[in-house]
């Protein structure tokens, strides 16, 4: 039974999240379909009710006209999908080091630097796999001054991933000799990541969907983007290509996740087909 000083959760209507949504989509280019109410309604409501607003309408309106944009970074936080674990899809950090990388080197001289860009972040479980592969299986590291970029909207899962601390199961698939080597098990049973691979790894937040932020990412040679454009449209899908071009040197490579295909989204970028998997490169030459 309802006491007379019970108050009800705000209601989010049909107008309401058609504003969020397309609020949202101009933002960080992420969109919502219907299949995606639930979640985004209660996401909602737990931020109106964590800035003490009475309703969507005056948290909606307080969001659209802040001035710092502390708040649009919470909702930010709250609406992206953060899950991943070591060592995922480790056939294309296979390829990278069996082929895109030998590839890379033919044309460098000793001593000059390769760069790899993780987008998104998320926790830090890609880029540190990254860092690993490349100490354990790239005979070829010492030769060269590799940075290591990883980028997300979420500042929330950047400080995560510069704690560095991870459960059981998502440092599941290492192997144990990796695993003995770079991480250390605390009390509670979870890992904590070497503080060298820590800083190996340079982190930063980034909306892909907006150039001015992208810009700063040039000369680089190897990008992971995986599972992530699955929640973009048609349009921030080509404005991501667009970056990803822009970003590589010429025959630098691009590895998306199994379910998504460069080829349905841009005509910028040849595929290549390595033993190990398939990946998107950017011509020598110009755009097309």
């Amino acid at each position: 039974m309802k006491t007379a000083n019970a108050t009800l959760a705000p209601a989010i209507t049909d107008g309401d999240f058609a504003k969020f949504r397309d609020f949202f989509y101009r933002k960080t280019g992420i969109h919502f379909d219907e299949s995606k109410r639930y979640f985004v309604d209660k996401r909602l409501i737990e931020r109106i009710e964590a800035t003490g607003c009475r309703d969507f309408r005056q948290y909606f309106v307080n969001l659209r006209f802040e001035a710092a944009g502390g708040e649009l970074q919470e909702l930010v936080n709250s609406m992206t999908v953060n899950e991943t674990y070591f060592f995922r899809e480790y056939y294309q950090f296979d390829c990278m080091v069996k082929d895109m990388l030998e590839e890379i080197v033919k044309t460098r001289r000793p001593g000059s630097r390769i760069k790899i860009w993780s987008i998104p972040s998320s926790t830090g479980e890609e880029p540190y796999t990254i860092a690993i592969y490349l100490l354990e299986r790239w005979k070829r590291i010492n030769e060269y001054d590799v940075e290591i970029m990883s980028s997300d909207i979420d500042t929330g899962v950047l400080a995560a991933a510069q704690r560095g601390i991870y459960s059981p199961r998502s440092v599941g698939q290492i192997p144990k000799p990796y695993l003995d080597k770079y991480f250390t098990k605390n009390r509670d049973g979870d890992y904590a990541v070497s503080r060298d691979l820590v800083s190996a790894v340079e982190f930063s937040r980034v909306n892909l969907s907006e150039p001015s932020e992208t810009r700063r990412f040039r000369e680089v040679d190897i990008i992971f983007c995986r599972n992530l454009l699955i929640y973009f449209d048609d349009h921030s899908r080509r404005l991501a290509a667009d970056a990803f071009f822009d970003a590589l040197n010429p025959g630098g490579f691009v590895c998306l996740g199994h379910s998504e295909s460069m080829s349905r989204i841009s005509s910028l970028f040849t595929v290549r087909r390595f033993p190990d998997a398939m990946v998107y490169q950017r011509p020598i030459g110009g755009r097309p």
